[in-house]
């Protein structure tokens, strides 16, 4: 008699993501960046809907930034689904022990039913109940990496909070017609920083990202690099430094925003005495 062979069940992507993050996966363990600093940074760029002119250098320049302040940095650009999802396991699996953890993402970015999705560059969404199965889940990121039990997690995210299918102008404050990275300004949704952790956005919930197409960088991006050169600064005063400098360049259009749970200072340089102080 012909034996039938057992079908395995189908793993959804969640239930993957969570027994990799878990351990309960065999053979995908890497060595720990135990008390070291590593970040993970995406770009991506070339979307099927359209390109996004600054996203690639914003993520080699954030890069070669936080390699030059310590940080063993893997890099990856125009991202496929697959490639995103391996790209922040392997992240979460291989820098349990450490003691900073960055990620910096540019790229994409929507809002569907209070949950946000970083955008791959192969996605071919047509309708809203798509976006679950065919992007990243952000807050489920920041889930997993919140329950790692050491270290602190910064989470950096250059997008465009909008719906990326269809494209909207505005009038500046200069009378500049400013394109936005995105449809409507809906914006993502807030969220609450796990503890030890920070999350800062380039614009505020229900904002709008502006493309920068003058300059090689994002307005964002471009302030966030001027600031992480200054020694002694903590990262909360940081981020409220780029807020103020790309509020004051857009006349207030573009507002970054960001939720911190942290329990202590750090800064990405050291001040003069050798701690997180400007020494003011």
């Amino acid at each position: 008699m012909r034996r039938q062979a057992m079908t395995a069940p189908r793993i959804t992507r969640r239930q993957l993501l969570g027994a990799v993050l878990a351990g309960a996966v065999p053979g995908w363990a890497t060595a720990n960046t135990t008390g070291a600093k590593a970040a993970l940074v995406i770009g991506n760029a070339h979307y099927k809907v359209g390109v996004l002119k600054n996203q690639m250098t914003n993520a080699m320049a954030v890069g070669g930034a936080l390699r030059k302040l310590g940080f063993d940095v893997s890099q990856h650009t125009d991202t496929t689904l697959a490639q995103m999802i391996d790209a922040f396991v392997q992240f979460s699996r291989r820098t349990q022990q450490a003691a900073v953890r960055v990620v910096y993402y540019a790229g994409h970015g929507v809002q569907v039913k209070g949950r946000n999705y970083l955008l791959p560059v192969d996605t071919e969404i047509r309708a809203e109940d798509e976006v679950q199965a065919k992007s990243a889940d952000l807050n489920e990121l920041l889930e997993r990496l919140g329950a790692l039990p050491n270290g602190i997690n910064i989470v950096i995210l250059d997008a465009c909070r909008n719906n990326p299918f269809s494209g909207a102008e505005v009038l500046g404050p200069d009378g500049r017609r400013l394109k936005f990275r995105g449809a409507t300004p809906a914006g993502l949704a807030p969220v609450e920083a796990p503890l030890g952790s920070m999350v800062a956005f380039s614009t505020a919930p229900g904002g709008v990202a502006l493309d920068n197409p003058s300059e090689k960088n994002s307005l964002y991006t471009k302030h966030l690099l001027d600031h992480m050169r200054s020694p002694g600064l903590p990262v909360e005063l940081l981020f409220k430094q780029v807020r103020l400098s790309v509020a004051r360049e857009t006349g207030r259009v573009q507002v970054p925003w960001e939720s911190s749970s942290l329990t202590g200072d750090y800064c990405f340089r050291l001040g003069p005495q050798g701690t997180c102080s400007t020494g003011r």
